[in-house]
């Protein structure tokens, strides 16, 4: 595992276990409840996502629309928050907005996927007000929207690569010329994209060489985790959170 630490968000002991939407495999995700599950699991890291209502509101949630998992209905940005409060997951649970996430657990740190633009802003300024950049690392598929969030917040936001900077990663882990954005602090990735594998030990040694920490989601079963620590990732994302605890007590790496 790269021993170079280049921001406080990834001052970790050991391998990092991210709770994916709190442990979305419990049937609650990006609720108070689902979190505070794997808060009191031991999970100090937790995914989540974020969009914007209409007046602006920053909501933990991870689709468009409430249909899914809620007993509401429509898309999030096209709704203002006093609709979108009375939503329940799995008809019990409220979504909560992230600067409520913030304050309702300060010893966590939260990697969160800016979904669409109108959430970016909102989230840099919650970031800002909060003081919260040691606690937040800011994803995005598009690699235009997180350097973009790296403009506008300067050196003290963590962020990882979008799409296009793990393409450009991968490629430099075969020795082909790409460029690779120096300002991200890990590579976020699937273990294998269409069936071609993105993580390897090539991978995993061109990301550490840059300084970066690489991070794999979604990954719920046991042999996938303990095969991925064994090639030196330097975190996991799971919907299975009392799975990935186990895998890393039994390694002794559970922090």
């Amino acid at each position: 595992m790269s021993t170079l630490t280049r921001h406080p968000y990834l001052d970790h002991p050991g391998p990092i276990a991210f709770a994916h939407r709190g442990g979305a495999a419990d049937g609650l995700e990006n609720t108070v409840a689902q979190f505070r599950r794997a808060v009191e699991l031991g999970y100090r890291y937790i995914e989540t996502d974020v969009h914007a209502t209409t007046d602006g509101k920053l909501v933990a949630f991870h689709d468009d629309t409430l249909d899914r998992v809620t007993d509401g209905a429509g898309r999030i940005a096209d709704l203002p928050w006093e609709d979108v409060r009375h939503a329940r997951v799995a008809g019990r649970e409220p979504l909560p907005l992230f600067e409520e996430l913030l304050e309702e657990f300060p010893d966590v740190r939260w990697n969160v996927d800016a979904k669409t633009e109108p959430a970016l802003r909102p989230l840099l300024d919650l970031i800002e007000k909060t003081d919260a950049y040691d606690r937040v690392c800011v994803g995005s598929f598009s690699e235009a929207r997180v350097l973009r969030a790296q403009r506008i917040a300067g050196p003290r936001l963590a962020t990882s690569f979008g799409t296009r900077g793990v393409v450009g990663l991968r490629l430099r882990s075969w020795g082909l010329p790409a460029a690779v954005r120096r300002s991200a602090v890990a590579a976020q990735v699937p273990e294998s994209q269409s069936g071609v594998p993105v993580v390897d030990r090539r991978f995993v040694r061109a990301a550490h060489a840059r300084g970066l920490h690489v991070h794999v989601w979604t990954i719920n079963e046991p042999e996938r985790m303990h095969r991925l620590l064994d090639l030196g990732v330097d975190g996991i994302m799971t919907d299975h959170i009392d799975t990935l605890r186990e895998v890393m007590q039994d390694r002794g790496v559970w922090v």
